[in-house]
This record gives structure tokens, sequence and C-alpha cells, in this order.
């Protein structure tokens, strides 16, 4: 996988990834519960290749949200997903810190 430059904005490279022809997703926190790790408004862009930039969990679910985003990609249908420290799925993937938050996946055209 390869990351872009940290200091380079998940929306910006998101339309240059798309405007190159790659296949994108983008994941936005959508809404925060507790002890979230990133705001509502934070981003993660996804190419079909399973390279990305940015973070909606300050590295907790992403594993999880990049398995997401390609299938969105090959689907073209938006997901909404939630991870919680309530949740199985949180301690498997990492999100052990108390909060739950809410990620839109859609792919951009």
């Amino acid at each position: 996988m390869t990351h872009a430059p940290e200091s380079l904005d998940p929306l910006v490279i998101a339309e240059e990834w798309a405007s190159a022809g790659r296949n994108v997703a983008l994941a936005t926190v959508v809404d925060t519960w507790g002890s979230a790790p990133r705001p509502t408004g934070s981003h993660l862009v996804i190419d079909d290749e399973g390279n990305f930039h940015g973070s909606v969990s300050g590295g907790c679910v992403e594993g999880a949200v990049i398995t997401e985003a390609l299938d969105v990609i090959e689907s073209g249908k938006a997901r909404m997903l939630e991870f919680g420290v309530a949740d199985e799925t949180a301690w498997r993937v990492g999100l052990s810190c108390g909060g739950r938050i809410r990620v839109y996946v859609e792919r951009l055209v």
C-alpha cells in the first residue's frame, strides 16, 4: 500500500486519484459518541488497489473500513458502518477507547 504525503487533505487526494482514472471510495466520520479517536468530518480515501490516505479512527478501524471500501468500489453501493466499544467488531479491529463512530463509505464517480 502506498500513502500520499501527510500534509495533503484527503479530499484533494480523492480528487487527484479520481481525475487520474483511479476507482476511489471516500469514508467520512458522520457521527461520534464518547471518546472517539477522530472528529466528525474526518476522511479516509481509498482506491481499488488498497492505497489509502487520511484517517477515520487514528488507526483503530482503518483496516475494516478499507475492506468495506473495496466492496463499495466494486458494487457502487454506499454503506454506513458503525464501530463501538460495546461491539465485538470494535475489539477485533482495535477500537477499545470507549467511544463509538459511524462512518459513511461511498464510491466517487
